[in-house]
């Protein structure tokens, strides 16, 4: 029980009997139309954009640092491939769709890099730097679109987000292989301990001889590529790019997802595997409200409480200053 995953997991399970207890069919998959179909599944699909955010996300604040701005990466990059592949209602694509996602890629990338230089060249706050592209951001996707939602019809570009292979959405494999590259990258190499070292002492580290400036820019880098791919994936599955909304709010639930998956908003101690079950978990709760009937004006409300709940369960303290109030009874009538 001591391990920082139990209580994510915890919740998962509970999220999923809850759902399976009101919605009979909810743990049923069935195969269909030549893929596998099923509430699950679904939340799979819909929680890979998320997924792929809260990977980026767990790294900047592995290096003590915060991206407020993914939202608006994730609406600059389903502009830009929108923007490239064309609105021509015969399919056929401006400039083709592997220099699309490219683009999209690109400018995400670059995005993720001045971030990166703000905060770890210039020296700015994290959280102000970050801002500064959460604002302008939105504005550089309008700019795009022309104040328009871009409408796709380009076949081929709806398999990133709405199509199958072998059975399964073929967004899981592209969150399984971002997921294994980044696991092994912190795992199998010293990248994790160099991660941790300067989140946890920066000064230190650098002491130390860590390349803690390069480390710091390379995490936001991976960032806004992962915004990017969210960004393809979400334009993907709604066959348009939305300027104004496409990820709105979307880094706060990644935020969610990494602090309900075990990493520390102070830096140092970070985890990959909890901050997909935090996404799995803030997907599930959704699908949970939803399918409950909870009306749409508070369903927010309904999942700040339940994340609030789950973050005071996961505080050790916390669970020290209830079993003090369990065990003073007992004592006082001694």
């Amino acid at each position: 029980m001591q391990h920082r995953l139990v209580w994510p997991l915890v919740t998962l399970a509970i999220l999923l009997i809850v759902n399976a207890a009101f919605n009979p069919g909810f743990l049923r998959i069935e195969w269909r139309e030549g893929h596998l179909y099923g509430s699950l599944i679904d939340i799979s699909n819909r929680a890979a954009p998320l997924i792929l955010v809260s990977l980026g996300m767990t790294l900047v604040i592995a290096t003590r640092g915060i991206d407020i701005s993914m939202g608006a990466v994730v609406a600059i990059s389903a502009a830009v491939a929108a923007w490239a592949i064309g609105g021509n209602v015969d399919g056929t694509a401006r400039f083709g769709l592997p220099l699309a996602i490219v683009a999209a890629l690109g400018v995400a990338l670059v995005c993720g890099v001045w971030n990166g230089v703000l905060v770890a060249g210039v020296g700015m706050q994290p959280i102000i730097a970050t801002l500064i592209l959460m604002v302008a951001g939105r504005g550089i996707a309008q700019l795009i679109t022309d104040g328009q939602i871009l409408t796709v019809y380009h076949k081929p570009f709806f398999f990133l987000g709405g199509g199958y292979l072998l059975g399964l959405p073929f967004s899981v494999f592209v969150v399984a292989a971002v997921f294994a590259l980044l696991y092994l990258a912190a795992t199998r190499s010293a990248l994790g301990l160099f991660i941790q070292s300067v989140g946890i002492n920066p000064t230190a580290a650098r002491v130390a001889g860590v390349q803690a400036k390069r480390l710091v820019l390379g995490a936001y880098a991976v960032c806004g590529l992962c915004a990017g791919m969210a960004g393809l994936l979400i334009s993907s599955n709604i066959k348009s790019a939305d300027a104004n909304n496409a990820g709105q709010l979307l880094e706060l639930d990644a935020i969610l997802a990494v602090t309900l998956g075990g990493t520390l908003l102070t830096g140092g101690r970070f985890s990959l595997v909890g901050s997909v079950i935090g996404a799995l978990i803030i997907q599930t709760l959704t699908y949970a409200i939803y399918s409950l009937g909870v009306p749409p004006e508070i369903n927010l409300v309904v999942k700040a409480v339940v994340v609030f709940a789950v973050m005071l369960l996961q505080s050790a303290e916390f669970r020290s200053a209830l079993r003090v109030l369990a065990v003073r009874p007992a004592g006082g009538l001694q």
